[in-house]
């Protein structure tokens, strides 16, 4: 491994730490709750992702969010062949990478899930809710497995409930994020076109297709069994609770904003456009919010 000052790295960690709190806070609540020897390997872990994730957003035009992603492909073969890259994230990853034995093949399923997206058109439009669980699982469920991975846990058990809490988490965030989505004209890649036809939203305009948000009606119905999907996911990650050891338990603590947001869409409707959405912490005041997250990890719960 390059070699890296301490206090370069407390630098590069303390990043990370602020990246997450300042564009993914409801996980730097979760990531307070793991003990205290797993949080630099979760954090470094999670500021990656907060990396690959606001991408496309930050960036002036989409090939330059695409550029990004393809660099951070990049950063991940260089951070296996211990050289140096001169990026706070990179450097916090490089650092767990040298003390942990965490996956490579993961880190790099959750940009190239990222790049693919990028490069999808705005009017390929999936076809089943499948292709976006597995974009879920490949975006989301990847941080919790290289999160086990990073505190020594190994369990079958705990990386199958971490594969339904990261689908679930995915499809619940994605449909949160519908509205910002159409403002882009991006909504198109998060509507399974089998969905949109059912409830009457899909257009077909020559050899193109659409999917239509005007219909209110349509739109909460599509939302609603995209939310019952991941609600499956949840409970099924809660049935393996009993066979998850005790110390993954608060690696999966994102079953819990995934679950307050599943609750919210049910408030309103599965009305993605209500503002009451946008309020607190998925919905719900921050006090209520860090109760609940406080209460499952005191009992040992996700």
């Amino acid at each position: 491994m390059v070699a890296t000052s301490s206090s370069a790295v407390r630098v590069a960690l303390s990043y990370c730490v602020q990246q997450v709190r300042n564009y993914d806070y409801h996980h730097y609540l979760c990531l307070l709750e793991l003990p205290p020897h797993m949080r630099r390997a979760a954090f470094a872990l999670r500021a990656f992702n907060v990396e690959t994730a606001r991408a496309m957003d930050v960036a002036s035009n989409p090939q330059i969010g695409l550029m990004r992603l393809l660099w951070w492909q990049e950063a991940i073969d260089k951070i296996f062949a211990n050289k140096l890259i001169e990026h706070p994230t990179a450097q916090a990853l490089a650092c767990i990478v040298s003390e942990h034995k965490i996956s490579k093949s993961w880190l790099k399923r959750s940009v190239e899930a990222r790049i693919r997206d990028a490069q999808t058109e705005v009017t390929e439009i999936p076809e089943t809710i499948e292709e976006l669980e597995k974009y879920a699982e490949d975006t989301v469920s990847t941080i919790l497995y290289l999160t086990l991975q990073a505190g020594g846990i190994s369990s079958t058990a705990a990386d199958h409930a971490a594969s339904h809490v990261g689908k679930a988490s995915g499809l619940l965030l994605l449909l949160k994020s519908l509205p910002y989505h159409a403002s882009c004209n991006r909504h198109f890649s998060y509507i399974p076109a089998k969905l949109a036809d059912k409830h009457g939203l899909l257009v077909k305009q020559g050899d193109q297709l659409n999917i239509r948000i005007d219909s209110r009606e349509g739109l909460c119905d599509v939302v609603f069994e995209m939310a019952s999907v991941a609600d499956a996911h949840l409970r099924k990650a809660r049935e393996l609770a009993k066979t998850v050891p005790a110390e993954a338990r608060p690696v999966l603590l994102p079953a819990v904003p995934a679950q307050v947001l599943l609750d919210s869409l049910s408030r309103v409707q599965f009305d993605v456009f209500d503002p009451r959405l946008n309020r607190g912490i998925m919905g719900i005041p921050p006090l209520w919010f860090q109760l609940k997250l406080k209460w499952h990890s005191w009992r040992g719960k996700y």
